[in-house]
């Protein structure tokens, strides 16, 4: 689907969740494929000189910001809503004050989805009484093509800030080009991987696409389980065979004088060859 199929004249807004595929960054937090769920939510305006009405608009979006519910996270937001060359008004098409209202009700929105999640997922957990350092919510100025001004929320997650989402006041060229010039709003794009990572405590984004069993025995639906991390190497077993000198048979022990051969002397190669990465060993005796 598309945003011009998404977009209709009647509808407040879409939901869309899909697939994305994409040059992307190499680290624990990115991946070229993910799973993405964009949003948009939309307000009418006057056909003619929408401009002119603006004040009226821009109350319209103020009444429906007192709508929702307040939260009591801290959110960390120094910058301006709107800046002449970091983050510009789209000023042929929306006055300051429009902006600062759509601005205002999307951060609300998308604070209180991140604040219900987690809020679920420590309901969820085996030990919901248990003490868990407090959600910590930050924004920050961002460009995307189809936004201006931008933004991206991130959460505080493992000692560092993670991007959560990006989000913005829509461009009015994409709205005017899919036939609904008369509105204005606000859209996000949030990684579903990057909220499962979160409430999972799951460190690296390319463990989803692992088909490692040590990985996809721990979650199962409906229920939210912490991530137990395991070795990157997997399993790999190695047979070895050889002859044992005939002196070799009644062997009791390694340091044994007049004993050439001892089982330990084999684990000593193996030891030397692999270091700590041999985890096991066991032998079996094949007579002829």
């Amino acid at each position: 689907m598309n945003r011009n199929e998404a977009t209709k004249p009647e509808e407040k807004g879409y939901t869309i969740v899909a697939d994305v595929y994409r040059r992307d960054a190499i680290d624990r937090s990115h991946y070229p494929v993910f799973h993405q769920m964009e949003c948009a939510r939309l307000w009418k305006r006057p056909e003619n000189e929408p401009l002119k009405s603006s004040q009226q608009t821009a109350a319209q979006i103020w009444k429906d910001l007192e709508a929702l519910p307040r939260h009591d996270v801290v959110v960390e937001d120094p910058n301006p809503t709107i800046h002449p060359t970091r983050n510009p008004l789209q000023d042929k098409y929306h006055t300051a004050e429009e902006a600062e209202a759509i601005t205002a009700h999307l951060k609300r929105s998308l604070e209180l989805l991140v604040i219900r999640i987690f809020s679920a997922a420590r309901e969820a957990t085996e030990n919901p009484d248990a003490a868990q350092e407090p959600l910590k919510i930050r924004w920050i100025e961002a460009y995307f093509p189809f936004t201006s001004p931008s933004f991206e929320l991130e959460v505080f997650w493992q000692g560092e800030w993670l991007e959560l989402l990006g989000c913005g006041v829509v461009k009015q060229e994409l709205l005017n080009s899919s036939g609904v010039p008369h509105r204005i709003g606000w859209a996000f794009g949030l990684g579903l991987e990057r909220i499962a990572m979160l409430l999972f405590n799951i460190p690296d984004i390319r463990l989803f696409w692992s088909k490692d069993p040590r990985f996809l025995s721990q979650f199962q639906a409906g229920k939210i389980t912490r991530f137990m991390p395991f070795s990157k190497h997997p399993a790999c077993y190695k047979d070895v065979a050889f002859w044992l000198p005939p002196s070799a048979a009644g062997s009791v022990s390694a340091a044994g004088g007049s004993v050439p051969f001892h089982e330990n002397d084999i684990m000593e190669i193996v030891r030397g060859a692999a270091g700590d990465l041999a985890e096991d060993e066991f032998g079996k005796d094949f007579d002829e």
